[in-house]
């Protein structure tokens, strides 16, 4: 049985269309990732789902039941959210128990629910400590666990690692993934971040302006994508873009190729100037303005002796090229 279906979901806001005829099946255990730009609804299905916002059209099913006008709290899902939202003078123990305490659970089911999630997420040397003791890291850890503690057919995250630094969001994103294969719950998790989504989910839905514009593994999306707008949104560096026709194909309108596609070489199809110089260390990122006023970005793995104003040459190979027609659609 699916954990979460949607059919034809519409949202508006008063005369403003937010979401437009979303079809989505999640399976059961399925990590699925929502992502797109800012103000693509993605924050607003996640919501839908949750009940928090009612469907203006459409239907909500969650483990075969019809819940698209049932109250949150009966929906069968734990939601956590970008902001904590733990209560400042409760203990750990006591934001992870009082949900099932307002479930009227028997105190012993409570403490054994708590314990196994404290266990998963390594909180019991922190069970009573107030949120005010916590990093942020601990804080979000929390408040996962007091979704796991509610044992939900679908669990919901909202930009949960947001507000976290990068080194803790890369330890939280492992802690995600490492919880998703122990409980195998499904979980539908909303991002703006690629890297969240490339490595988190089994499914990306890539979603802009309320609309579902490609749903697929990782990999598929990345190597495989429908339009030019995913082939620009996911992957970093971006995508490159350029005239088709400047350089001599005739598949297409624009011509797509992936940062580390491109080598430098003598004589390359395309030549240019380096603009712009980015040592990581593991790698090395050109920017090079071509002379039909397009800008490549070259990514070499390992470290490169460039000068900003030096001329180079690059090419590829063809079998890595996209081809797009004017409006944007795939055409190989």
């Amino acid at each position: 049985m699916s954990a979460l279906k949607l059919e034809k979901v519409c949202k508006s806001f008063g005369p403003v269309k937010v979401l437009h005829d979303i079809d989505l099946t999640v399976e059961d255990g399925e990590f699925v990732v929502f992502v797109g730009p800012s103000g693509c609804g993605k924050s607003t299905l996640l919501r839908v789902i949750a009940g928090l916002e009612d469907a203006t059209s459409g239907s909500v099913e969650i483990v075969g039941r019809d819940v698209t006008t049932t109250p949150p709290s009966k929906r069968g899902i734990a939601m956590v959210f970008q902001s904590y939202a733990l209560y400042p003078h409760l203990t750990v123990r006591g934001n992870m128990e009082l949900g099932l305490k307002q479930a009227k659970m028997a105190k012993a089911e409570i403490a054994e629910r708590v314990t196994e999630a404290s266990r998963m997420l390594s909180l019991d040397d922190y069970l009573d400590r107030r949120p005010a003791e916590l990093s942020g890291g601990q804080r979000q850890r929390v408040a996962i666990g007091r979704a796991i503690t509610r044992e939900p057919d679908l669990f919901l995250f909202d930009e949960p690692l947001s507000n976290l630094d990068a080194a803790l969001r890369m330890n939280t994103r492992i802690e995600i993934a490492n919880l998703h294969r122990t409980i195998d719950s499904a979980m539908v998790y909303v991002t703006h971040d690629q890297i969240e989504a490339m490595t988190l989910a089994d499914r990306i839905v890539v979603l802009r302006d309320g609309r579902v514009e490609q749903v697929g593994s990782p990999m598929d999306i990345y190597n495989d994508p429908d339009n030019q707008f995913v082939a620009s949104f996911i992957g970093s560096p971006a995508m490159n873009f350029v005239k088709a026709a400047a350089y001599g194909f005739d598949k297409g309108a624009v011509l797509g190729i992936r940062p580390e596609y491109l080598t430098i070489v003598d004589g390359g199809r395309l030549s240019g100037v380096v603009t712009h110089i980015e040592r990581l260390g593991a790698e090395t990122n050109l920017l090079v303005a071509l002379d039909t006023d397009d800008v490549l970005t070259v990514r070499l793995f390992g470290q490169y002796s460039f000068d900003v104003g030096q001329k180079l040459g690059v090419d590829f190979d063809d079998a890595n090229a996209l081809f797009f027609d004017e409006n944007g659609q795939r055409i190989r």
